[in-house]
């Protein structure tokens, strides 16, 4: 059997593509992280590296923003995340909503991509206020649900029906890794596909 030749668009694919796509990672901070309650910790931050890792394997943009750090009411990126994404540079804000920053949403712009997968802390705000203006902008966007939380479960779940309801289209870790690789025809990143599925727990004992 063989692919469909010759292979979609990349830029203009509906799927998303490395070459259409963004990934967008709002404040992973200590304070967010702990007040989560709809996921694990230790899985949030597990999963929010993955996604990492997925943005860098397929080489997409990276928009990294975090809130207060530059006023001291709030810390850094923790580090497992800040240290997986070295070199991206961060953006930080007194606004909730980080679409309300202009130094964020410049960055947005310039990476050229209007399918922005997303994922914030927390779901009902970080993720939920920037969400709602950029598909007002006419931007998609892709919330990763594994790698997000909210407050509660409720505040999380409430949160993604709304954003969904607005437009949002919601994917998973192994969802997104297997769409931006769609082909083990492009052989130049099977590897990193194997690593992140097998890290993401859908491949096992292969």
């Amino acid at each position: 059997m063989t692919s469909i030749t010759p292979i979609r668009d990349p830029k203009t694919d509906h799927l998303l593509t490395p070459q259409n796509a963004a990934v967008i990672i709002i404040d992973y901070q200590p304070t967010q992280i702990h007040s989560v309650n709809s996921i694990n910790t230790s899985e949030l931050i597990k999963n929010i590296i993955l996604v990492a890792r997925t943005a860098k394997a397929y080489r997409l943009p990276i928009v990294l923003s975090t809130v207060n750090v530059a006023s001291t009411r709030n810390q850094e990126t923790v580090p497992p995340l800040k240290q997986e994404l070295e070199g991206v540079p961060s953006y930080d804000r007194s606004s909730v909503n980080s679409w309300e920053d202009a130094e964020f949403v410049a960055a947005v712009k310039a990476t050229g991509r209007k399918k922005l997968i997303m994922c914030a802390l927390w779901t009902e705000v970080c993720l939920a206020l920037p969400a709602l203006d950029a598909l007002k902008e006419g931007y998609e966007v892709y919330p990763v649900v594994d790698a997000i939380g909210g407050t509660s479960t409720l505040a999380h779940e409430t949160a993604l029906r709304r954003i969904e309801q607005a437009g949002a289209q919601l994917t998973t870790i192994p969802q997104l890794v297997c769409e931006l690789q769609r082909d083990w025809n492009r052989s130049e990143t099977v590897e990193e596909y194997l690593d992140l599925m097998f890290a993401a727990g859908a491949f096992v004992g292969l």
